[in-house]
Formats: structure tokens, sequence, C-alpha cells
């Protein structure tokens, strides 16, 4: 019998290395490195891993072809009953894909799964499988949440063998494994939950969804630092890795696609969490607006693009003389390096010193802004608070600022400004490059090249 042989693989960026080393070579992180236990292929067999290691065997299509003889027909997609899920996916699920959805402990995961799993499960063929829970404990929250629990096929069980082979047994479209942390496959020599664990285990699981064709939906856990728990190379493997968001204090959830084959990266779905359930927002605008009748300076509306469509979003800045030797500047939603950037930027070019100031920064709603067309809008709030000096509710703000104090355009300008005017938005200030020939009826569109510009505008 041949002896199994070890690798050491880094839980960060999936580097292998035949012994053990203090540092990853190729992402420069230490004590990163954890044993893989490895079994020696059997001649003529397929096996899940790139690298040999063993699970679910199975024949991929070692045929050679010419790519221009690949048939590009649209492979049909299946709704998930969700607009939302749907969006962020990119237009639905597509069959033979991998999706993982991590998120934090009580952000809704299972619940948003067991929601997709019911309603699918009246007309397609769905399998859910459950590591975590009992089948009592997932019957009792499906009657809580008033869910259509008949036609949904359940199974309680950690080891992927047997989920494989129940799932040859019964075929389904789409498969539920909540969650991949706890699967386990027996020929590997560690706890549910490691490295080689979870990586073969999602192997394995992977490699079924594509020959099958079946629909893949795996729980992924996450680490206090929001990452995705387990080895990274977890994340390549599969087609769609989407982040749950929201904290325990909120009502509302946000989808973020971090990764998509199918679909553009970066898209946002927005749920709110009810006692029934989740159920999708059709007008996030609507709930990241509600600001309170009273005017105060430090507040103002931005538009962002958020994967396919705008988003109208409030910025609060707040700027108060400081007590520290080294003044505050800390940005919730934002990067705070850029917001220390903005502020030299609006010393340098617009005169105003907030050197000797504490300077806080939010964006409403708990969303997470990640583009540059907030600049202006940042600097502009900030300036509002720094004099005091409340904002018209009817104005609305976008675009980039340059070192130099330009005034930059971002992309999907036209579309911005309509939203803006939908929301019943009157004035704009925008980079001039994103002002249209036409404005829309009742809005009127401010374009400027500089800082010093948009200042003088207000």
């Amino acid at each position: 019998m041949a002896k199994a042989k070890s690798a050491f693989v880094c839980t960060e960026c999936g580097a292998e290395y035949s012994k053990w080393q203090g540092q990853c070579s190729s992402c420069q992180g230490w004590n990163t490195l954890s044993e893989v236990r490895l079994s020696v292929a059997r001649p003529g067999a397929a096996t899940s891993g790139a690298s040999g290691r063993s699970g679910y065997s199975g024949n991929l299509s070692r045929e050679v072809v010419d790519l221009g003889n690949v048939d590009l027909s649209e492979v049909p997609r299946l709704s998930s009953t969700f607009d939302e899920f749907d969006r962020v996916l990119g237009g639905g699920l597509v069959p033979g894909s991998a999706v993982l959805l991590g998120g934090h402990p009580g952000a809704g995961k299972s619940t948003l799964l067991l929601q997709t799993a019911c309603k699918l499960a009246q007309s397609r063929q769905v399998l859910y499988v459950t590591g975590e829970e009992s089948l009592s404990q997932v019957a009792m929250r499906a009657h809580r949440l008033q869910l259509p629990t008949r036609g949904l096929k359940m199974l309680a069980e950690t080891s992927v063998e047997t989920v494989l082979a129940v799932a040859e047994r019964e075929r389904p479209e789409i498969l539920v494994i909540d969650s991949i942390q706890t699967m386990h496959l027996e020929d590997i020599a560690s706890a549910p939950g490691g490295v080689a664990q979870v990586r073969e285990s999602a192997a394995a699981l992977t490699r079924f969804a594509k020959q099958s064709n079946t629909v893949l939906l795996l729980v992924g856990h996450v680490t206090k630092d929001g990452s995705l728990a387990g080895p990274k190379v977890l994340e390549h493997m599969i087609d769609a890795s989407l982040l749950l968001e929201g904290g325990a204090d909120s009502r509302f959830r946000t989808l973020r696609g971090q990764k998509n084959r199918f679909g553009a990266v970066n898209e946002l779905g927005v749920f709110a969490m009810l006692e029934h359930g989740l159920k999708e927002v059709k007008n996030p605008s609507a709930i990241f607006l509600s600001r309170s009748e009273a005017l105060a300076s430090g507040s103002l509306v931005m538009v962002v693009w958020e994967g396919t469509r705008p988003l109208l979003v409030e910025v609060q800045a707040l700027v108060d003389e400081s007590a520290l030797g080294n003044p505050r500047r800390v940005a919730v939603g934002l990067d705070a390096n850029r917001l220390a950037m903005l502020l030299a930027v609006l010393h340098r070019h617009g005169g105003l010193f907030t050197g000797d100031q504490d300077v806080f920064l939010n964006v409403v709603g708990g969303v997470r802004v990640l583009e540059t067309s907030a600049d202006l809008a940042v600097l502009l709030a900030v300036v509002s608070s720094l004099q005091n000096r409340s904002l018209p509710r009817e104005l609305v703000v976008f675009g980039e600022v340059g070192l130099s104090g330009e005034i930059r355009p971002v992309p999907s300008g036209q579309e911005r400004i309509v939203e803006a005017a939908k929301h019943g938005f009157t004035r704009a200030i925008v980079p001039r490059a994103n002002a249209p020939k036409r404005a829309p009826a009742g809005m009127e569109v401010v374009a400027v090249d500089k800082l010093t510009d948009a200042l003088e505008a207000l």
C-alpha cells in the first residue's frame, strides 16, 4: 500500500510547500502554513483536487475541441425567486455553478437559502443538506417563517461521501450545503473546518456540481475581520462569492457580489429582515434617504454606482475642534486614507484648513462606498460642517476629485442624474464631462471643472 504523503498549504493564498516554514514566500504571511494529507491516486482514476487529492471521483470530458466550435447558446438561468438575489448573481442561478454565500453569524445566510430552497422546491428538485442544525430545528424555522415545506428534500449529514451518494441517487437541480465548514471527507486526517477538510470538501462538491449540471449553494463562515474562513483557495474554486452584510442592530441586509463569473462584480442587493424572514427592497435609495425634516449642516446626498444601478446615499460629516495633538480622521463606510487625502486637497486648493479639527464621516445605512465618485460630496459635506451652514435638501452631488483640485468625470453620469431626478432632486453639482446636453425636466445641473468652482456653486 502506498504511503500517504503530506504537503503544507498557506491558508491565505493557497501556495503549497513540501516542508513547513515560518513565512509564506508568496504572500509574506507568517505562521499561515498548515499540513495537508495527500492520498496517492489510483492509475486511471480521476480525483477531485487539483493536486491529486482524494474526493468524489468522476470523469470530466477529455475531448479536445476547437474554441471556435464551442456552442455559444446562452445557458438558461434559474430564478432564485428573489429579484435582488438574481441581480447580484447576474440574472439568476446558472446550472453547474458553485456559489459561496458568506456572512457573520446572524446575518441571515441560512434564512435566505431556506426561503429560496422552499420556494424553488415547489417546481424543482432541491436537496438541502444541513450540518449545523437538526431537521426539527430547520422545520421549526421554516414554520416560523411561514414557508411552504412540502417538496423540499432534507438531509442532516456532515460526511461528503454520504452527501454525494444521496445526491447521486436523488439527482437534485439545486444542492444547498449549510455549511461547508461542517463538511468532512473520511480519508482526510484533520477536523472539520480545517484547511484540508474545507479545501477538499469544496473541491469534491464542486466537481459533482460541474459533472451533474447541478446548482451548488455553499454557506461559508467569516472571520473577525470579515474575510471568509478557511483557505483562500476556496474562493478560487467557486464561480461566485457573495457576502451578506448587516449588523444585529439594523434590520437591513446588503448582499454584495465579491466574485462572479456570470455577472458584474460589486453588484448590490438590499433586503429587510422582518418577522417572516428576508424581504427584498425594490427601491434601496428610498431607505437610504430617510432624512430628518430639520436641516442640519454636514449632510449631503451623493449618487454612487453599485454594480449595474445608481444608488442615492446620504453622507454625513462632523468637523469639531480637536483637543488632541494629532486630530482624528474617522470614516465609516469610506476609506479613511482617502479622506485624509481629500482634506489635504481641500486645504491646498480650497483654502480651508482642517489640520486642527477632528473630522468624522459616516455613510448612512451601513453602505460601504468603494468608488471615487463620492469625493466631491465628501468634501462639500466637510465644508458644510466646518462652516456650520446647512445645504439645500434638493441638492445632489457626485464627482472624483484629483490631487490638483480638478473634478474628474465618473462612469454612467447620465444615469446618475436621471435617478436623482426620479427621487425629486432639483439641483445637481457634477463634473463638466458628465453634464448632459439636456437636463431632465425640473433638474438644474451645475457643471464644474475645479474644486473652487464647486465651492462657489454652493
